[in-house]
């Protein structure tokens, strides 16, 4: 059985935000219970040039939303970049899950021809919606996922390769 547009985007998007969610939840339990402040780690960041902790997460909820909204020719809600707080970060992730769960296959399959483009670089992008799917929106989301799993790693959070790939 060949592999359809929505298998692997929406799916996908879901499953790795639900991996984000789950070492966040690991990584505030550890924290609570060794004194640090959660605020610290939302601010955290690799290098004085990243992004936050909470700017991660909230470019990996807008690749995920916006790669399967372009794919499938609607709109993404839009949701402002104001988290402060690790609530604020889980309750971004549940919308964006929100969102994806309300996107139906019919909408995605069968989309690979078309057109998508983006702003990039102070220019534009020009994709069709597979190559688009394969070669920005999934690497990127996966990128900012990573990004954030490295961000708590670094601050000591004690959360491994398999919290981040989950169980099968």
């Amino acid at each position: 059985m060949a592999l359809s547009m929505y298998d692997i985007s929406v799916p996908v998007f879901t499953r790795g935000l639900a991996q984000l969610t789950h070492f966040l939840d690991k990584s505030l339990a550890h924290a609570k219970a060794n004194g640090v402040d959660p605020a610290t780690l939302v601010e955290a960041r690799l290098a004085p040039d990243m992004l936050t902790l909470a700017g991660q997460i909230q470019r990996a909820s807008d690749a995920s939303k916006l790669g399967v909204a372009r794919i499938a020719g609607i709109t993404a809600p839009s949701f402002p970049d104001e988290e402060k707080t690790w609530d604020d970060l889980l309750a971004r992730i549940a919308k964006t899950q929100d969102f994806l769960a309300s996107v139906e296959r019919a909408q995605v399959d069968g989309q690979e021809e078309r057109e998508v483009v983006i702003k990039a670089g102070g220019g534009e992008a020009h994709f069709t919606a597979q190559r688009y799917l394969l070669q920005f929106a999934l690497p990127n989301f996966f990128f900012h996922v990573t990004t954030a799993y490295g961000v708590l790693r670094h601050k000591g959070m004690p959360i491994g390769k398999m919290d981040y790939l989950g169980r099968f």
